[in-house]
């Protein structure tokens, strides 16, 4: 079927908040079972309505594909202008599937105030696509904010003791980058009047517009540390990170999945999206505190996480450890770098929002997250034991599994941009394994050391059917890799030669299916994939 005639961005975006519109009508009040039934349906259309971008989405093309384009304010320039690459479709499915799985995790978590909090998880599911679709900056900041205010409510309302503490400095970080970022975009609007001829009367917000326009190196600093502020508090980079804990640790489990799988991917995909085509100067001047940050991250986070009592805690930080990677990954600036940075970014959300999946279930069962309440639990819950290990696996990044795939690749760029990078970084997968592997001995092998664990249920359908399309797709991708790596061949050459014009050999994407990767040929830091032509 041919989608090019169809505003199919907009119908991905707005399929939410068309769920959202019905579930205001007053006939849900009271009606918590209706109000289940309607999110859960219109969660499952949302990812239903996303999966045209897979099979419709050209990997040979260059450029941005299912384009709208419509004046929204034309006296500042601003126009309804939405599009996607590579890069952006990986995460719009991600966001899709996460949020429907988390909308059913939530099917017995939540039972107080049950059509506000249904509500409130589909205007975020909104606001999130709404900031991957958008090439207007405008219209993006709009997207941002928007996504801002549900996750408050739902941390502050349905989330832990000290929920209230939480919401508010998830906010305050939040709100402080985000004003910051403000001013760099605004700065590049009016300097938009200067540099295009044809909006010198209106300037222009849109980002097609300024990738052409050519930004003096002297606002490009200013530019890229009013961006880095904003989407380094997202990430959350090294110092900005202190605000991910609490907000993990109050949050109810479904908005801990969307925050770990979804929210913090927001802010890696505005560097890679924005900060690095529209600042290319500036970012090879930033390369060298920004790796420092990352690996700092990388390897702070990971020792902390060592030392955590409280499993959601122990997550939290090891979000900060592989994002951490993932920025390391972007700014080795070659192509092989930033594919693995994108696909890690897929792999986190996969594992790590089964990770608090698994910690909401059993959070379920005995309201409590700390390590020490429990023991033996593979002799009682053998199915979540299995399930558990799985992404346990995939999480520390073991061949076969999808978490592998992404740090290779990572550690493959990284290790030809600067080898001292890799080494650092490697230590990060070591402590990964350690903080995993003695999280999963302390709750799961041994004896039963509580009586209270030895009546526990084990998964039940719905559970499970929150589980199984995780790690289906933790193995799918860590067995063959192709099909979602020829999504970023294309975006990750084109970004690689505006930040570093003619060093890399430009690659288009490739046709799926791709041909097999058989080496990667490092040479003077070039890095070139080498394909199989078939006799």
């Amino acid at each position: 079927m041919d989608f090019s005639q169809v505003p199919l961005l907009s119908i991905i975006t707005y399929t939410p908040l068309a769920g959202v519109v019905l579930l205001l009508f007053p006939f849900f009040q009271g009606r918590d079972n209706a109000v289940r039934w309607v999110a859960n349906i219109v969660g499952l259309i949302g990812f239903i309505v996303s999966l045209p971008l897979w099979f419709s989405f050209d990997r040979s093309a260059q450029g941005f594909q299912f384009q709208e384009r419509l004046e929204w304010i034309p006296g500042i320039g601003v126009s309804y202008h939405l599009g996607v690459d590579g890069i952006s479709v990986l995460l719009i499915l991600l966001t899709t599937l996460l949020g429907a799985i988390a909308i059913l995790s939530s099917w017995t978590a939540i039972t107080q105030r049950v059509r506000q909090y249904y509500i409130f998880m589909l205007l975020l599911q909104t606001g999130m696509l709404g900031v991957f679709c958008s090439l207007d900056m405008f219209l993006f900041y709009v997207f941002w904010e928007v996504m801002l205010v549900p996750m408050y409510f739902l941390i502050g309302i349905w989330g832990g003791p000290r929920r209230l503490y939480a919401a508010i400095k998830f906010f305050l970080y939040t709100l402080v980058g985000s004003v910051v970022m403000l001013l760099g975009i605004l700065a590049l609007y009016f300097k938009s009047k200067e540099l295009l001829p044809q909006f010198a009367a209106t300037g222009t917000f849109d980002f097609t517009d300024w990738v052409r326009m050519g930004i003096p190196a002297d606002l490009q600093f200013w530019v890229f540390l009013a961006f880095f502020l904003g989407f380094a508090i997202k990430v959350p980079m090294f110092p900005f990170h202190t605000w991910l804990p609490d907000a993990h640790v109050e949050a109810p489990t479904a908005g801990s999945v969307i925050l770990a799988g979804v929210l913090l991917k927001m802010g890696t995909y505005g560097f890679i999206r924005f900060s690095l085509p529209l600042l290319p100067d500036a970012t090879l001047k930033a390369v060298p505190w920004m790796v420092a940050l990352a690996i700092i991250g990388i390897v702070y986070a990971a020792l902390v996480t060592l030392v955590q009592k409280d499993m959601k805690k122990l997550i939290a930080y090891s979000s900060v450890s592989h994002l951490g990677f993932c920025m390391l990954g972007m700014f080795a600036l070659n192509p092989l770098g930033l594919e693995g940075s994108v696909l890690q970014m897929i792999n986190h959300g996969l594992s790590t929002g089964g990770l608090f999946l698994i910690v909401g279930l059993i959070y379920e069962r005995r309201h409590t997250r700390l390590i020490a309440d429990f023991g033996g639990l593979a002799h009682v819950m053998p199915v979540y034991a299995t399930f558990t290990l799985i992404v346990f696996l995939a999480s520390m990044g073991l061949p076969l599994l999808n978490g592998f795939i992404g740090e290779m690749m990572i550690l493959a760029g990284a290790f030809a941009a600067n080898r001292v990078w890799a080494y650092w970084a490697v230590s990060g997968i070591v402590l990964g394994a350690a903080y995993l592997l003695w999280l999963y001995q302390r709750v799961f092998w041994g004896q039963v050391t509580h009586e209270e664990n030895r009546s526990l249920r084990d998964l039940n359908a719905r559970e499970l059917a929150t589980l199984v399309p995780l790690v289906a797709l933790c193995f799918c991708i860590g067995v063959y890799p192709a099909p979602f790596l020829s999504f970023l061949h294309g975006p990750a050459a084109q970004i690689a030669n505006i930040v570093q014009p003619g060093r890399f050999v430009a690659a288009a994407a490739a046709p799926a299916p791709a041909p097999p990767v058989t080496t990667t040929l490092i040479h003077d830091q070039r890095i070139v994939p080498e394909r199989v032509t078939e006799p």
